[in-house]
Order: C-alpha cells, then structure tokens, then sequence
C-alpha cells in the first residue's frame, strides 16, 4: 500500500491553460494534454493540498497517456483517498461517472480524507464503494477504462494479521476484462521490482512488482498490451529498497501500462 495518494472550467478555460500556463505538472507530457485533462488539474476548487502533489505525480501525463475523455465511465481502483478520483471526475464531467472503490484496509488507510472529499455531493458524478476484491459487483461492458495507481501490487499483498491476501489477481483482472466496453482500458501504474523471486514475498517486503508479472496477469485475461509510458522513470533507483525508504520516496522507478480489452 502507498500513501494517499470540483465545478467544470469551459472549454475556452482549458485551452487557456494548455497554450498559456505551464506550470511543473506540465513536465514530460509527450502528447498535447486535452482540455478536459488540464482544466481538471488547474481547477482552483481541487481538495486541499492535492495539487501539491502533482509535480511527483504527473497526472497530466498520466491521465493523458489514458485517454480520459468527458462521458467516460471510470473505475479507481484501490482509490486511497482519492486524489486520482477527483482528477478523473472532473475530467470525464457531469456525463461520466466515476467509481471509486477500496477494499476495508484501504478505506482504512485513507482516513477521514476519503469522506471530506466526497462530503455533501461535492463529487456529484462519483460513487464511492467499500467491499473486499470478491465482492465488488461491477456491470458486464459498463466501463470504459480502469487505474491502477501503485496499487496493483497490493492484490498480492497479505499484511500480517489478515487471513488472506487483499485479491486475488486472476479474479480480478478477469472481473475487469467483463466490466469493460470492447475496446476499454487499464491503466497500471506501480513500482517496479527487479526481475524474480516470489511476487507476494516480494510486494511483502517491497512493495514492488516485476511488470512482467503484470503484463502476465492481463494477457493471460484476454487483454491486450496497448503501450507504456515512460513519465515515471527514475533510473536512479535500483529497485532493492522499500517504496517507503525516505532515499526512494516519491521517486521510485514506475512503470506505466495500458492494456486494451480487444473489440472483436
């Protein structure tokens, strides 16, 4: 698990944002950053304190790499408290609809942050979930894209007093490949672990995933690789230390997939 990780601006606003202001979020955005997806970002009503993150998040590349459009139907998974949620809702607008779903343990974790955001319809678009992996109930074809944000490694994590481990990835990956529309995406994004050894032993010690691993868990499940995106490089980092070690925190090595869930 990872630290925690709105009214609609015009159009005329968001070009605005994307020819005039190029703030630090802007940096390593390799494809023109569509409307929706800055003016999201620049929204002055944004939580407390979340776009103090975005220089090490890069949700503009992130969110871009994608695809967010306005009307689409999104799932956060493993939302902490939302900081990703609330980017998502005001990027697909008031036509879309975002999921925001946690097991307990993230709910948990995210504190009373989750509920503020989400207090008092602030999110109108948004539904916020709390079930364990095997009981979320989603609509076969109903969405048209899901993230993964330094979360996906946690399916395989079982912290010390729990009977099981937080999912089972097969089910999952599978429970996704039905929810969503032909021609629907994931997107993963985690910390990347040096080739071999037990997955769990290592998301237990790490954190860490190998992405061949992942790319294993969603090819096997029918989806296929779409591309990567390299925005969360650091090659400094050589995978041996926890994600939570102040030397790699905010900065480890990250890989970015996309996965497509075939249309025929």
């Amino acid at each position: 698990m990872n630290t925690p990780r709105f009214r609609f601006f015009g159009l005329g606003a968001a070009l605005f944002f994307c020819v005039c202001a190029v703030p630090s979020s802007f940096a390593k955005v390799s494809s023109p950053v569509p409307p929706a997806i800055a003016a999201a970002v620049q929204n002055p009503e944004r939580f407390a304190g979340d776009s103090e993150d975005d220089a090490w998040r890069k949700p503009l590349a992130v969110l871009t790499f994608m695809g967010v459009k306005p009307a689409m139907h999104v799932l956060d998974y493993f939302a902490g408290a939302g900081y990703y949620s609330e980017l998502l809702s005001r990027s697909v607008g008031p036509s879309g609809s975002v999921i925001v779903y946690n097991n307990p343990e993230y709910a948990q974790f995210a504190g009373d942050k989750l509920a503020r955001r989400f207090a008092n319809n602030r999110l109108a678009n948004t539904k916020v979930v709390t079930v364990s992996t095997s009981k979320l109930q989603l609509d076969p074809g109903s969405l048209d894209g899901v993230l993964f944000v330094m979360s996906y490694h946690d399916l395989y994590w079982q912290p010390k007093d729990a009977r099981a481990p937080f999912g089972k990835p097969t089910q999952v990956v599978t429970d996704l490949f039905r929810a969503l529309k032909p021609g629907g995406v994931v997107v993963v994004l985690d910390h990347v672990a040096n080739a071999g050894g037990d997955t769990a032993k290592v998301v237990d010690a790490l954190h860490r995933i190998d992405p061949r691993t992942v790319k294993s868990d969603f090819t096997k499940a029918g989806f296929v690789f779409d591309s990567e995106s390299t925005v969360l490089r650091h090659e400094s980092d050589d995978h041996s230390k926890p994600v939570f070690d102040a030397a790699v925190r905010h900065k480890t090595d990250q890989f970015v997939y996309k996965f497509r869930k075939p249309i025929h």
